[in-house]
């Protein structure tokens, strides 16, 4: 895999060593490759959230499997970002920022399907982005080895199977669904919410267990959410508000 590298450096740090955050950027518009250069809100957050935190870093594109794996070890990489959902399972294995993004999953479908929830997929051929809360979600409604739940290495090969007409319905985050249907107005796709079998999910920043990073960036994190530097980040890409009060709610 070719590794795609985004460097930046804190204004307050002296100097000290460049911390190295993985992730997967085929999820637009949250981190995505735009040519050839890495961008999307994730990208954007971290940069901010680096600066105030006076911290060199750059990230690296790994891809999904090698970002969880890499951020585990706590060797090369002292940090994930990829709109990773903070689960209790995943708490087994990683320490976390404070949450920084309300997210919940959604079904894309094509138009005239007779999907119009989750309990619909049952018996349908589904994509989802392997290990992902989608993945853990729809295994748990259609069956952890039902072969009718293609698990994909990325969102992108999930959704080119719903337009090659290999699976009736894809599975992934909000953002992801409504940035692809915005910008393929022409595939007559419709997105689904379902708050009744998906709920709502934060992301964090994925961290090493006992990582000393997260003393230094929650601050950070807090601060730029509180001085509207968060909110403009996330109106520049998505077009609306946050809501910031929920957001520092969360723990």
């Amino acid at each position: 895999m070719m590794l795609v590298a985004l460097t930046a450096c804190g204004s307050k740090d002296g100097g000290s060593a460049k911390i190295k955050f993985a992730t997967d950027a085929a999820y637009a518009p949250m981190e995505y490759m735009d040519k050839g250069k890495m961008t999307g809100f994730d990208i954007e957050f971290l940069d901010a959230v680096m600066k105030e935190a006076g911290i060199s870093y750059e990230v690296v594109n790994t891809g999904w499997d090698t970002m969880l794996t890499s951020v585990e070890q706590g060797k090369e990489y002292q940090g994930g970002i990829s709109s990773v959902s903070i689960t209790d399972k995943r708490k087994e294995s990683y320490d976390y920022s404070i949450p920084y993004f309300e997210s919940i999953n959604m079904i894309l479908v094509k138009e005239g399907s007779p999907v119009k929830s989750a309990a619909d997929l049952k018996d349908k051929k589904v994509a989802v982005q392997i290990s992902t809360t989608a993945d853990t979600l729809m295994s748990g409604i259609m069956g952890a080895d039902n072969k009718s739940l293609k698990r994909m290495d990325n969102n992108t090969l999930a959704l080119m199977e719903l337009e090659n007409n290999g699976v009736d319905a894809v599975v992934a985050d909000v953002a992801i669904v409504r940035e692809y249907v915005k910008n393929n107005p022409n595939k007559k796709l419709v997105a689904i919410s379902d708050p009744k079998n998906f709920e709502s999910e934060y992301y964090g920043i994925l961290l090493p267990k006992g990582s000393e990073l997260k003393a230094k960036i929650d601050p950070a994190i807090k601060k730029i959410i509180e001085n509207g530097t968060y909110t403009t980040v996330y109106k520049k890409w998505f077009g609306q508000e946050p809501d910031t009060k929920k957001l520092l709610e969360q723990k």
